[in-house]
């Protein structure tokens, strides 16, 4: 991704992001994975709240499992192409906003995305406040500052009695007492209740995580999913929900329900 901004090392945009509601969710389809973190990293450090997947079977999964507000498209995927995948989400969901993003710059190419009902289109290589500006203008023409932060509907994941609220970042025990999480355990619990019974690779986590863990290795995920282990399970004797799948990652074992 070319950078085309004027200055270097400039802070972050504050989180208010000129009128788009707080933590607006970037689905980014990626199967380019250092464009993927690049682009992750970039959406985190603005604002926005963005989640990472290499195809169409990742992306549909995240999409039953997530709210999100917009999904950013590359057009060259495996398997699936993203021209497929836009003509598939169009009939499913046709509101939801859609960025394609390609390497290929011919007008027919934008011609056929745009015809098939994407909101934009934005040919690589793209500089950053580019991507994010045309990320804004697009929520703003989909109206989502409309919704208020705390009307947002299914904003509650609820599990084995337990209930986390995305919009408070408020995990409950199945007693209703309040159970303190750092950022960093909360983005986990929230990656894992997002791909549920799947197993997600240490790398995944650390892309899921938003930049929160302080020194991203193998050894820290390990040590922050310990810690999250240890409040849903407690010491010994509770009910297993993380599992350690040897050489893969771990898997979160409930099952979960969105509520509103």
């Amino acid at each position: 991704m070319a950078d085309t901004s004027t200055t270097s090392g400039a802070p972050p945009e504050p989180p208010g992001r000129r009128g788009i509601a707080p933590e607006a969710h970037v689905l980014v389809v990626e199967d380019d994975a250092p464009m993927r973190h690049l682009i992750g990293r970039l959406l985190r450090e603005n604002g926005f709240r963005a989640t990472g997947v290499r195809d169409g079977g990742e992306m549909r999964e995240t999409l039953g499992n997530a709210d999100v507000d917009l999904v950013l498209l590359d057009v060259m995927l495996p398997g699936q192409s993203g021209l497929e995948l836009l003509r598939a989400l169009r009939a499913e969901r046709p509101t939801l906003p859609v960025v394609m993003v390609t390497a290929k710059g011919a007008e027919a190419d934008r011609v056929i995305g745009l015809d098939l009902g994407a909101d934009d289109y934005l040919p690589k290589p793209f500089g950053r406040q580019e991507l994010l500006a045309r990320i804004r203008a697009v929520l703003r023409r989909a109206g989502l500052p409309a919704s208020a932060p705390g009307e947002t509907a299914g904003h509650r994941l609820r599990f084995e009695g337990w209930t986390l609220d995305t919009v408070r970042r408020e995990l409950l025990s199945p007693a209703s007492a309040v159970i303190d999480l750092s950022g960093a355990e909360f983005d986990l619990l929230l990656a894992f209740l997002e791909h549920p019974q799947r197993v997600l690779a240490r790398d995944q986590i650390l892309e899921l995580s938003r930049g929160r863990i302080a020194d991203p290795n193998d050894r820290s995920v390990d040590v922050l999913v310990s810690r999250l282990r240890r409040k849903l399970e407690g010491e010994e004797g509770g009910t297993a929900m993380i599992k350690t799948v040897r050489g893969a990652g771990y898997v979160f074992l409930p099952g979960v329900e969105r509520v509103p």
